[in-house]
């Protein structure tokens, strides 16, 4: 059930403590840390607490936990001293996404173009 920790959810165990992580930030209802394959020199995850599978139900079910979600790419991105950077929110397989728990991807620290690889 969306916003209920999931027992087969790798995030939902890194959430637990369950799963060690190099967090960098964590709020009530928060966690961000760095990706274990990073693809940009600052590559860090920003994960609501409550599971929700992807972004899109993640903001049909708890739009404020979305918008708490990005405020925390946007404090990652100032701690990490970023002047520029992407958010990234892959939705479905397809599009990239490999663990189905809604999650940000803040990346920078180098050139990103446009259209991405």
């Amino acid at each position: 059930m969306a916003g209920e920790a999931q027992d087969d959810c790798l995030f939902c165990k890194i959430v637990a403590g369950q799963i060690p992580a190099t967090i960098v930030r964590q709020t009530a209802t928060t966690v961000a840390f760095r990706d274990i394959n990073p693809k940009a020199p600052v590559h860090v995850l920003v994960i609501p607490k409550a599971h929700y599978p992807d972004a899109a139900s993640l903001a049909e079910g708890a739009p404020e936990l979305a918008a708490d979600v990005l405020r925390e790419t946007q404090a990652v991105a100032e701690e990490e001293k970023l002047e520029s950077y992407r958010t990234v929110f892959n939705t479905g397989a397809g599009a990239g996404q490999t663990v189905f728990h809604a999650h940000a991807h803040v990346l920078g620290g180098r050139g990103l173009q446009w259209p991405p690889g």
